[in-house]
């Protein structure tokens, strides 16, 4: 039997890898998702080795894990028709479809059996994105974390990856544009200050049913419900 791979793990103050390109803050978050339950995956990105089939080349982290954003851009906006609905394009130029990013997770870049729900939170009011807060608190777990769309007035900018706390009242996130994780807190998500890359006002989340934490219940802002089935998902690079 081969060596184990070791988990991959980020906490507050640490940095993890950064973007490659302007477009792939959410291709970049997906990979570190992928990391973050797939030791193996994790172990080539970091080591190049064991090189999985169909992995990218890159003689270095760096050129691996820009090679992995680019193929996972190509995949979150393509069109692809596939079993469970349609994947419709979207501009790589714009970043990563909210719609291709769930099905990313689900297919790999989160613990097997995790579906997830979008819920839009730009024009909560202040105790709807408390809600909103409370709620991701409650279904971001170890192996399931949520996508933050970020932006200006006008159009979502940025996205970061959300995942748990060091207890169950905080949230930590992920900023690919420096790699560096920190506290996320409730009232700069209320007050809409948020400071990642710049960028202030939360727009949607990519966040976990809930189906492993909290009973299904109704989320603040527009939902798309998604189906409650577990099932099994090949991890791919």
């Amino acid at each position: 039997m081969g060596p184990v791979a070791t988990p991959y793990r980020l906490r507050p103050g640490d940095t993890g890898p950064q973007q490659r390109s302007p477009a792939t803050c959410g291709a970049a978050c997906l990979t570190v998702a992928r990391m973050l339950v797939d030791p193996v995956f994790a172990s080539w990105l970091t080591t190049g080795e064991p090189h999985p089939p169909g992995a990218p080349p890159g003689a270095t982290q760096d050129e691996r894990f820009a090679a992995h954003e680019l193929l996972v851009l190509r995949r979150t906006n393509a069109l692809s028709l596939r079993k469970g609905g349609v994947n419709l394009p979207w501009p790589r130029r714009l970043g990563t479809a909210p719609w291709g990013a769930k099905r990313e997770l689900e297919r790999g870049a989160s613990r097997p059996g995790t579906r997830y729900a979008l819920d839009v939170l730009r024009h909560g009011d202040d105790a709807g994105l408390a809600r909103s807060f409370e709620h991701l608190v409650a279904v971001v777990t170890e192996g399931e974390p949520a996508l933050l769309y970020v932006g200006d007035v006008a159009l979502p900018r940025h996205v970061t990856l959300v995942m748990p706390g060091e207890s169950d009242h905080m949230l930590e996130v992920y900023d690919p544009a420096t790699g560096r994780v920190s506290h996320l807190r409730r009232d700069a998500l209320v007050e809409r200050c948020l400071g990642l890359a710049g960028w202030n006002i939360p727009w949607l989340v990519v966040q976990p049913d809930g189906a492993h934490r909290v009973p299904a219940h109704g989320l603040t802002g527009w939902v798309r419900s998604v189906a409650r089935t577990p099932r099994a998902t090949a991890s791919s690079p």
